[in-house]
């Protein structure tokens, strides 16, 4: 992603002022927001193109100008446990809740899968772990807990193929956390970091 594009996404030249910037995404984040949109997946992608877009210009323009304590979020449903790009852990927990919904025998079920998720994540054996946690979102899609979950796990794998230096690999899973749970906040900004990242690489790389 750069700023032309960028400024693409947003109907906007290259060169607007940060204001501009931000009342080009006010209007597109509510006209394709998910709360608006409900179900349709096309106006889903275009949220997290247009928002992705914004934040990217965000982090371009001055300091003094960007006022980064208005930018906007995704409402916040819950947190998340992840690895920062450099390979540090981060501060945020996932705790297994008891949802009423479930049978018992389902809900030791997500308990011991969850216990399997963890252990494979920290071995590192992604592949297995996003097997895992899909198999359990087709089983338990309206538990929310699960598909937090799944967006973490494809998050990390993301995040992991930019330390092995598979770009377009990470960008694909980046996107499918945003897109399993769009309404995290703490999976945004670690996606956010995920993407600066990319970017630092991009730029020494040339």
């Amino acid at each position: 992603m750069n700023s032309i594009e960028c400024y693409r996404l947003l109907g906007l030249s290259g060169g607007a002022s940060f204001e501009d910037v931000k009342a080009a995404y006010r209007g597109l984040a509510r006209k394709y927001h998910p709360d608006v949109s409900s179900g349709d997946q096309q106006a889903k992608d275009k949220f997290i193109e247009v928002t992705m877009a914004y934040k990217w210009l965000l982090n371009t323009l001055p300091r003094e100008t960007s006022q980064r304590h208005d930018e906007p979020m995704p409402p916040n449903r819950h947190t998340s446990s992840s690895t920062s790009s450099s390979g540090k852990q981060s501060k945020q927990t996932v705790q297994v809740q008891v949802n009423p919904s479930l049978s018992p025998l389902e809900q030791q079920l997500k308990a011991s899968s969850y216990q399997q998720l963890q252990q494979l994540l920290r071995s590192q054996k992604f592949p297995r772990a996003i097997a895992l946690v899909e198999s359990l979102a087709q089983r338990m899609s309206r538990d929310p807990e699960v598909i937090q979950w799944q967006a973490i796990v494809y998050q990390q794998w993301g995040r992991f193929l930019i330390r092995e230096h598979q770009i377009d690999k990470a960008r694909v899973y980046l996107r499918k956390a945003l897109q399993t749970d769009p309404h995290n906040r703490s999976l945004w900004a670690e996606v956010e970091k995920d993407f600066r990242y990319i970017e630092q690489i991009k730029k020494t790389e040339f």
